[in-house]
């Protein structure tokens, strides 16, 4: 495997001159704002591509002014995420563990070693650090919409954030009025994935490419399919067109998926090199991921050994049996991640990873690291 951490200092190096020239940079997370919760260290691990991005000049992204031909068209206008009417009604955000869970928790850390549970930490954040030689794509899908995909896809974007040195990218491929955007904490989006590929050239730099991309509060950056409305939806070729050539930028590309089985979902699902598919907690959930299941374990490639189930539980009075319910997803041999019930997640709009539940944010780094080692090492 090649190195790594030669790639990661000319990306850092690129972003620090961005900077000077005044291009914004998103802020990383503080240590406190960890998920799980800060205990584990971070490990130092980079990310190279096929080869590094060339040091020739381009043409500087909008705002500031470009000769390039191709963005010579005005550029879109920003259009916020939610409608300022409708803002006004949105609640505080609540913890996604109620005060007396909260209090009971830290009852028993006290009582017992939490030796182990650190261990289990650093574990996980080792395998969600794991060095790349080529950018890595982690796709998310589902069998129906409403089941709590682009959640999930929020929670993966913000937990490589967290834990990764490298640029992390979280890619929104469903532009069926999708909230990725709003659960990413974006206040409004600008450039879409279309606006991208009809501008985008070999010699970009990735401070060239920041510039059309919405920084997160927590790291990284976020690319929308649209801008919230209703329109010509996103194709295989403009989708291919993008990942292709943003994977030279990023070591990790989260992506949000339309549902199964569009056109856009299947070409994802079948290029990714880790595929995560959220599965609701209900009968009839479980038994149509099953089905998604036994269909990937027919591609020609290896699909089903890079797969990993999120069973994912939308409502605190839910009676399918959690165990029951993995166990048979588990059977053509995937591994499955139980994503609890978490009030801050019900609530909807913007995750605030500090208000998450315990359960919630162990999970998602659980998630993250199954995804990770799937991509890195499962060939």
């Amino acid at each position: 495997m090649a190195q790594g951490g030669d790639w990661q200092q000319d990306v850092l190096r690129e972003l620090a001159d961005g900077a000077q020239d005044g291009t914004p940079l998103p802020s990383r997370p503080a240590a406190s704002e960890a998920i799980p919760g800060g205990t584990a260290e971070a490990i130092p691990g980079g990310a190279a591509p096929d080869e590094a991005p060339e040091s020739i000049p381009a043409a500087p992204p909008v705002p500031r002014q470009s000769h390039d031909p191709r963005v010579a068209a005005p550029a879109p206008e920003s259009v916020p995420t939610v409608d300022p009417r409708l803002a006004i009604a949105l609640g505080r955000p609540q913890h996604g563990d109620s005060v007396a869970r909260r209090t009971g928790r830290s009852l028993r850390r006290l009582a017992a070693s939490a030796g182990q549970e650190v261990a289990e930490q650093t574990r996980l954040a080792q395998e969600v650090q794991l060095p790349v030689t080529t950018g890595r794509v982690v796709a998310v899908t589902s069998i129906r919409g409403g089941v709590g995909k682009s959640t999930v896809s929020a929670l993966l974007g913000r937990t490589f954030n967290h834990y990764r040195h490298d640029p992390v990218l979280t890619l929104e491929a469903d532009t069926a009025l999708g909230t990725l955007p709003v659960r990413m904490g974006a206040e409004s989006v600008r450039w879409s994935c279309g606006d991208l590929a009809r501008i985008l050239t070999p010699a970009m730099q990735l401070t060239d490419i920041t510039g059309y991309l919405v920084p997160v509060s927590d790291g990284g950056w976020l690319l929308p399919a649209g801008q919230g409305r209703v329109g010509a939806p996103l194709d295989v070729r403009t989708y291919r067109t993008v990942t292709l050539a943003l994977r030279r930028y990023f070591a990790v590309t989260v992506v949000d998926c339309e549902t199964l089985p569009g056109d856009v979902a299947r070409t994802a699902m079948d290029t990714a090199h880790a595929r995560v598919v959220v599965a609701p907690m209900t009968a009839e959930g479980v038994n149509g991921t099953r089905q998604v299941l036994d269909w990937l374990a027919q591609l020609p490639h290896s699909a089903l050994a890079s797969t990993v189930v999120a069973l994912s539980a939308n409502s605190p009075d839910t009676t399918l049996d959690p165990k029951a319910a993995a166990a048979h997803l588990r059977e053509p041999g995937v591994p499955v991640v139980l994503l609890p019930y978490d009030r801050h997640l019900a609530q909807g709009g913007t995750i605030h990873t500090a208000m998450l539940g315990k359960d919630t944010r162990t999970a998602a780094v659980r998630l993250a690291a199954e995804a990770m080692h799937r991509a890195v090492r499962v060939r």
